[in-house]
């Protein structure tokens, strides 16, 4: 599903004009964003929570080449879905 399909489902499922579920949607996002740009996290009860992991700089190799690379440390989002999103999921 691409993010024009979600706004029209959600548009569709909660009454609102297609305008204002994406403007819903947008805020949603950059909320989510911002909180973990700032190092915290969020959890929604029953269905995940977002937050970031450290990578720790590593060597890895070029498969081309077999040379040793250096990869950098980087901060990388995650997220972990709650019990009862698993739970539909697999019903």
């Amino acid at each position: 599903m691409k993010k024009a399909e979600l706004v029209s489902a959600i548009a569709e499922k909660g009454g609102y004009s297609k305008k204002d579920a994406e403007k819903a949607l947008n805020t949603v996002i950059e909320s989510i964003s911002d909180v973990l740009v700032a190092g915290d996290k969020i959890t929604l009860v029953g269905f995940g929570t977002f937050k970031t992991k450290e990578n720790p700089a590593r060597t890895g190799r070029n498969p081309r080449t077999k040379e040793p690379v250096e990869i950098p440390a980087k901060t990388v989002p995650v997220f972990k879905a709650g019990q009862s999103l698993k739970d539909a999921v697999n019903k």
